[in-house]
């Protein structure tokens, strides 16, 4: 199993108590995927440098740690691709935590 983090862009159009299930929602499908959820890190809303199209000017960004295999990865794009409240995910490796001296 490989360690991943994934940076997920919300679509809460405006909604602040909607990000904490949305949060749940993708901790769940995650773990449906195969995953195990490690953290899960709030961040704030923030307007994008550049607009992709007027309806969605600003986005609530989350990061999420998780391990899984290359299947759980692909099989995550495709499901939150149809999640209505996630505008972006982002996934990359993420390297081991070192142990503290």
């Amino acid at each position: 199993m490989k360690r991943y983090e994934g940076l997920f862009i919300l679509n809460t159009a405006g909604r602040e108590e909607g990000v904490k299930d949305a949060l749940d929602k993708i901790s769940s499908e995650i773990t449906a995927a195969g995953g195990k959820v490690e953290t899960v890190q709030k961040m704030d809303r923030k307007s994008f440098a550049r607009v992709a199209d007027k309806k969605h000017t600003a986005g609530f960004y989350a990061n999420v740690i998780f391990t899984g295999t290359p299947a759980t990865v692909t099989q995550l794009r495709t499901k939150l691709a149809l999640n209505g409240e996630v505008f972006r995910a982002f996934f990359t490796h993420s390297p081991e935590p070192k142990p503290a001296k």
